[in-house]
C-alpha cells in the first residue's frame, strides 16, 4: 500500500524557520521525482519545489527560491522541505507528492501557519 505522510507543520512567526518531512512507503521511491505543493484556500495548488530522483537537481517556485530547500534520502525513502525566512504568505497546506509520468502519489498534507 502506497503511503506518504507529512509531518512538521504548525505555527511559526514571520522570519522563522520550519522543516517539513515526508515519509513514504509502498512504491519504488528512487525512481520518482519528489515534489512539494502548497495550497491556500481559494487558490490553485502551487508546485513550490521538486527534486530529481538522484537528488542532484532541484527546482523552486520564484515565491520560495532562496528561502526553501528540498532534499531527499533514497535509503530512508523520505523527502524534506527546509523553510526559512518564512512570510505570512507562506501560510497554507503543504503536500508532498511522488511523480513518474503519468503517475502521481499524494500525501494528506500538513498545515503551515505563519503569523505573529
Amino acid at each position: 500500500e502506497v503511503s506518504l505522510v507529512e509531518s512538521g507543520g504548525g505555527w511559526v512567526q514571520p522570519g522563522g524557520s520550519m522543516r517539513l518531512s515526508c515519509v513514504t512507503s509502498g512504491f519504488d521511491f528512487g525512481i520518482y521525482i519528489m515534489q512539494w505543493y502548497r495550497q491556500v484556500p481559494g487558490e490553485v495548488r502551487e508546485l513550490i519545489a521538486y527534486i530529481s530522483t538522484s537528488g542532484e537537481n532541484a527546482g523552486y517556485a520564484d515565491s520560495v527560491k532562496g528561502r526553501f530547500t528540498i532534499s531527499r534520502d533514497n535509503s530512508l525513502q523520505t523527502v524534506a522541505l527546509q523553510m526559512s525566512r518564512l512570510k505570512p504568505e507562506d501560510t497554507g497546506v503543504y503536500t508532498c507528492a511522488a511523480f513518474v509520468g503519468p503517475r502521481y502519489y499524494w500525501g494528506q498534507g500538513v498545515q503551515v501557519t505563519v503569523s505573529s
